[in-house]
């Protein structure tokens, strides 16, 4: 299966883009749990396919819900069943032995641990499994094949923990069956649902001046947003030449799961002219969009001037009406 969905890779979100960009392709499960007391500790549960929730949890029914048409990937219904099972059995231990461990570990009440999950996809080899553990968001312990290893200056308290770990034949078992359904349910999913994940939605860009750096500054800004898939390279340029004071910020999601970013790059005022922002993007074909700095103030002026002229005739006319109203 895994050779059948190599050239499928190439165009999934966080493949290669056309661009060059590299990323792993990785399906991977969040959970985050809170333990208020002794004896009361609440569990949220969450699936991902990079950056799209696919799956959630429902801790009422204690059973898995799916987000997308396709999120049941090539497992059958049993084979569903049967891994809410292992979740419910998952939480139900793993409750327990923080509970239990509490005191010896020095967790104070209220406290919370995250725990991620998943494997990754490199380039097309077989998909790469991972758990990490983390207390009050700091990196606490993690998982190498089916073995707990506590994390560098994580202290004595993750050692002690790791040696519980290791020592419970029956959560070897469950983080070797997680590591072997992962692999297979990232490629399902992959394969199920590449109508939704090749789609290739073209960015919208344009340029804007940022709040005024210092005297005789200017801080120009390039947004770029709408993209689909994630993976989007944006860069200030004086002809050919990249400019290394080109700021990125972070990528964020629109409401219509397509993409956000922002690229600023501060200049002194009488160095702005002659530079662009390129934006490449794999549904751009190569045709890279190029907006060059000053052209943007003079589309608006051309609107400025087409609509003032048109306002005043609306406004003539309206008087007009009015008066013939009248008499």
């Amino acid at each position: 299966m895994l050779f059948l969905l190599l050239p499928l890779i190439a165009v999934l979100p966080g493949g290669d883009s056309a661009d060059g960009l590299k990323e792993p392709v990785s399906f991977h499960v969040i959970q985050i749990s809170s333990f208020y007391n002794h004896s009361w500790a609440r569990n949220l549960g969450s699936g991902w396919l990079d950056d799209l929730q696919t799956h959630t949890w429902d801790s009422n029914s204690g059973t898995i819900i799916f987000l997308r048409p396709w999120s049941r990937g090539n497992f059958s219904n049993e084979e569903w069943m049967e891994l809410e099972t292992l979740i419910h059995i998952h939480f139900i231990r793993f409750n327990e032995g923080i509970h239990s461990y509490a005191s010896v570990l020095q967790f104070k009440y209220p406290f919370e641990l995250q725990v991620i999950g998943g494997c990754e996809l490199h380039s097309g080899k077989v998909p790469r499994g991972f758990i990490r553990v983390a207390y009050q968001g700091s990196d606490f312990m993690s998982f190498q094949e089916d073995s707990c290893l506590p994390s560098p200056g994580a202290g004595n308290a993750a050692q002690r923990f790791c040696r519980a770990v290791n020592q419970d034949q029956v959560n070897k078992v469950l983080v070797h069956r997680f590591n072997e359904t992962c692999p297979r349910l990232l490629l399902g999913l992959l394969d199920s649902g590449k109508a939704h994940l090749q789609q290739q939605v073209k960015p919208e860009a344009w340029l804007s001046s940022g709040s005024s750096p210092g005297p005789g500054h200017l801080l120009l800004v390039c947004h770029v947003s709408g993209f689909y898939p994630k993976s989007v390279w944006v860069m200030w340029m004086r002809g050919e030449q990249e400019q290394a004071g080109t700021q990125r910020g972070d990528v964020l999601p629109n409401a219509d799961e397509t993409w956000y970013l922002r690229a600023t790059l501060e200049v002194a005022a009488g160095e702005a002219a002659g530079l662009a922002c390129r934006v490449k993007h794999s549904s751009l074909e190569g045709q890279d969009i190029v907006l060059y700095w000053g052209h943007h103030n003079s589309v608006g002026l051309i609107i400025l001037a087409v609509i003032v002229p048109l306002l005043l005739v609306i406004i003539c006319l309206a008087f007009w009406f009015r008066k013939r109203r009248f008499h």
